[in-house]
Order: structure tokens, then C-alpha cells, then sequence
């Protein structure tokens, strides 16, 4: 792994980008168990177990890898996931972790009343569900009766792009699931493991192994590819304030091809 776009990547990362997410929460029960009780509006949610990138295997069709994987004191399943893609928070696939959930947990001859209550909690970065909440809740309802169905299956979606200054728990949390400075956060509990992480970098570099690298590496690509730029928009607007260039005289000057011009100019 290239230590110089990891370093670059960690000072950019947010807790809404998948892999920061991963190292802040690996085995962190604590901190889950904070975000769980936030969203879920329990305070007495008591995490037993985290798994971070589970795999549930599926000998007749797709395999799928949760970001996180936790179960509490009730054996109650809790799947979250941070998406930034509207396609990657798609209710189909909201569907499908709630089925193999179910399939990972119901053993063979066990019987059907035994599968706990789940929930597949999606945190977005837009809101994919196009209704304006902070927070959706789906559950089946009978719709003769408006009744609950009851099969025990929840799924939540986290509107990342929600705007609220209420200072409510949840507004709080999403607001910091998109800050790159820990001291910007308003939560202290996720802010102080943040700065863990982004302070101890020879810690998360020991860490590394090859599914963290597989993780990373389209984030660190997008993190190398967006420092290139800000250099080069930065070195732009040098030419246009202190020569007095055009944005299309500095970027001639600057040997942008004219097709990339526009592209350039709609960032100046």
C-alpha cells in the first residue's frame, strides 16, 4: 500500500466514507452501540458483539459482506451500512442483507419462530428516498388493517443530507458522519475515537491487511485524484490573480486540453 495516499486519504476521511468508517468501528462495541441507541432511540441498546466486513457466504447465489455486523443482549441482528451511491442503498439490496441475515442466523432444523428481530440500517449520504425526513422506517403492514405484519424485520434508512441545527442526537450524528476534522465533531464519543485513528497512523498502518487494502483502494484513488486537482485549481487561480489571466488564458498557460477546459472552469 502507498503510506503517502494513505496519509493523504486518512486527512480527508469521514466517517460516511466506507473505510474510515471500518478502522474507526472494528471490534468497537462502544462506539455501535452509541450509534445504534442514536438511531434506534434506546438508550438502554446493549451491544454484545461486532463484526466489521462479515461475509455470509450463500452456496446458491450472491454472498454478501456487511459493514457491520452487531447482535445485542437479545440476539437481535443489527446490519449497518454507509453508502455514498443512491445505487448501493437501493431498497432492493436493503431487501436481500435482511434475507441473508435470516439465512445466515436460521440453522438447519431450528424452527421459524426462533429467527430473531432484525434491522438493515442504511446511513446515506443523499436521500434515496426522496421524502425530505432525516429518518425513514420501513416495516411490512397488512394493509387491510394497517397492522404491523410481525415477522421481526426492520429496515432504516439515515438521510445523510438531512439539515438540522436542533441539536438532537441523530442531527448531531450526521453531522459529524461528514466532518474531516475531529475537533469540528459534536459528538465526543465518536469524535475522540476519529482523532484515535487519524493520530495513530503507524497504528492503522499495523492494522493493514489485504481486505482493509481491497477496501481502500478505490478511496484512496478518489482522495489522490482530488489533491491532484485542488493543486491545480489552486495554481489557476495564482495566474488569474496575479497576471491577470482569463481562467482559459491560465489553464493555455497550464497545458489543460481545450475539451477539459469547461470542466475545469465550472470548479474555478
Amino acid at each position: 500500500m502507498d503510506n503517502e495516499k494513505y496519509f493523504e486519504w486518512l486527512k480527508r476521511a469521514r466517517l460516511i466514507d466506507d473505510g474510515f468508517f471500518i478502522l474507526c468501528f472494528s471490534d468497537n462495541v462502544p462506539c455501535v452501540e452509541y450509534i445504534l441507541q442514536i438511531i434506534l432511540d434506546k438508550e438502554d441498546l446493549k451491544v454484545e458483539s461486532v463484526e466489521m466486513q462479515k461475509t455470509i457466504e450463500n452456496l446458491y447465489g450472491r454472498s454478501v459482506r456487511l459493514d457491520a455486523f452487531a447482535t445485542d443482549d437479545n440476539g437481535k441482528m443489527y446490519n449497518i451500512e454507509v453508502q455514498r451511491t443512491d445505487e448501493g442503498a437501493m431498497p432492493n439490496r436493503a431487501r436481500y442483507n435482511s434475507a441473508m441475515m435470516d439465512y445466515h442466523k436460521l440453522k438447519e432444523g431450528a424452527k421459524f419462530k426462533e429467527l430473531p428481530e432484525s434491522f438493515v440500517i442504511f446511513i446515506t449520504e443523499n436521500d434515496v428516498l426522496k421524502g425530505g425526513e432525516i429518518i425513514y422506517h420501513i416495516d411490512r403492514i397488512v394493509k387491510e388493517t394497517g397492522k404491523n405484519f410481525g415477522d421481526g424485520t426492520h429496515i432504516i434508512y439515515v438521510n445523510g443530507s438531512y439539515k438540522d441545527e436542533s441539536g438532537s442526537l441523530l442531527a448531531d450524528l450526521i453531522h459529524d458522519l461528514f466532518c474531516t476534522n475531529p475537533a469540528d465533531m459534536k459528538l465526543a464519543k465518536l469524535a475522540e475515537r476519529a482523532a484515535f485513528v487519524k493520530g495513530n497512523k503507524g497504528w492503522e498502518l499495523n492494522q493493514m491487511n489485504p481486505l482493509f487494502a481491497e477496501i481502500f483502494k478505490d478511496e484512496l484513488e478518489e482522495a489522490h485524484t482530488k489533491g491532484v486537482q485542488e493543486n491545480f485549481l489552486a495554481n489557476v487561480r495564482e495566474l488569474m490573480k496575479n497576471l491577470h489571466f482569463t481562467a482559459a488564458q491560465a489553464m493555455d498557460a497550464l497545458g489543460v486540453p481545450a475539451d477539459k477546459q469547461k470542466e475545469y472552469a465550472d470548479l474555478i
